[in-house]
């Protein structure tokens, strides 16, 4: 008999029972706040990812934010220190309500994630500096920091799981990338077990990008005039990440992996990241019903949370024993002149610079709100 609560609708049920965590791409103060957030780990959501745009979104939106804002004000704290004091606040709370779900997963899941400033993507050392220390100011143990998957954010990748710390690797795209992420993981464990931590501590996941790549590729796709082109429209995105899937599971099956199994360590799992769709003509579920396998995360906006569990028909693994149909469609794109490494460089690159304007957008947004107190006189007094 399942132990699924009834509160949990089935498609929801199903993901899990197939063994894909669901996660929530989003985070606000009002969310943790109102009660919602703990109301969806009631409907099955066992997980929170953040990232710069979306905390820009938050705090431009409504007033759950101006208490914290004067004080901080009132103890002279500078714009980026304000910041960090405000996000790592909402990332410390969501923690504190999925701390349940941490401790009966055993760490696997009830995690929440939090991004390094996105302007250190290519500064390793400041990404290791800035990770250890929003670990420390957050202080709880189902916080993951987001790294990166630059090449510069490899090696912080690395040092800082050697460091016992749990991450998320973010912004994959590439194949090649992913699998330079799954060494940098095995890295870091095997530094972590060299220098004495217990690595049946240590996290991670690794953010596998979706429905960009379609974006992409559909686009250059709609160029072309003829059935082949119109044949692989939508169809990129998915075939990308079943291979990336593949390669995670030539990961687990090398020796490297069996020695840090052996000694208690946990598969850094992929997490399929950007599912909500971009094209209106695909369904809200397509990232969702198309990459179902073991040991996986989706992390989804909450349009499509909402739509999977309303709608999703979710029939099982619908990732393994499709890697040959994969591999032909990334070859059919490559046959009609778009080029699979032009596109997902120009994704990194982009993704990149999205988070930044974004966190350029957080920085402006609370700067505003801190001199608007103190043009009002209404800051905290502070002895």
């Amino acid at each position: 008999m399942s132990s699924t609560p009834p509160t949990v609708a089935e498609p929801v049920a199903a993901l899990s029972r197939h063994g894909v965590s669901v996660w929530l791409d989003d985070l606000s103060r009002d969310l943790v706040r109102s009660g919602d957030l703990a109301g969806l780990v009631g409907r099955g959501v066992v997980g929170v990812t953040s990232n710069p745009t979306i905390f820009a979104s938050a705090l431009a939106k409504g007033t759950a934010y101006e208490e914290q804002v004067r004080e901080l004000v009132g103890q002279g704290a500078s714009v980026e220190e304000a910041v960090t004091a405000l996000t790592t606040t909402d990332v410390r709370e969501a923690c504190d309500v999925l701390a349940d779900v941490y401790t009966a997963t055993d760490g696997r899941d009830g995690r929440v994630s939090l991004e390094v400033d996105p302007r250190l993507a290519h500064d390793t050392a400041a990404t290791i500096e800035q990770a250890k220390a929003l670990a420390a100011t957050v202080d709880r143990p189902n916080l993951m920091i987001k790294i990166p998957a630059t090449v510069e954010g490899l090696p912080a990748v690395t040092a800082v799981l050697a460091a016992g710390i749990s991450v998320n690797v973010t912004l994959i795209f590439s194949l090649d990338r992913y699998r330079a992420v799954l060494n940098a993981w095995l890295d870091g464990l095997e530094r972590a077990q060299e220098a004495g931590v217990d690595v049946s501590g240590i996290h991670s996941v690794a953010s596998f990008f979706v429905s960009r790549v379609d974006a992409a590729v559909d686009k250059r796709l709609d160029e072309h005039d003829d059935e082949a082109a119109k044949a692989l429209r939508g169809q990129a995105a998915v075939a990308n990440a079943r291979l990336a899937y593949q390669a995670f599971e030539e990961a687990l099956a090398s020796t490297r992996w069996r020695d840090l199994e052996a000694a208690g360590a946990s598969p850094q799992r992929p997490l399929w990241a950007s599912t909500g769709v971009k094209d209106p003509s695909y369904p809200d579920t397509k990232y969702v019903v198309d990459l179902v396998a073991p040991q996986t995360v989706n992390t989804m906006p909450g349009s499509t949370f909402a739509a999977t569990e309303d709608h999703a028909e979710v029939a099982g693994d619908t990732v393994r024993d499709t890697y040959d149909e994969a591999a032909r469609v990334l070859d059919g794109v490559e046959r009609l002149g778009i080029g699979y490494l032009d596109v997902v460089t120009a994704l990194e690159k982009d993704g990149v610079a999205k988070f930044e304007a974004s966190w350029t957008e957080l920085l402006e947004t609370v700067e505003q709100a801190m001199d608007e107190v103190r043009g009002s006189g209404h800051q905290e007094e502070h002895a």
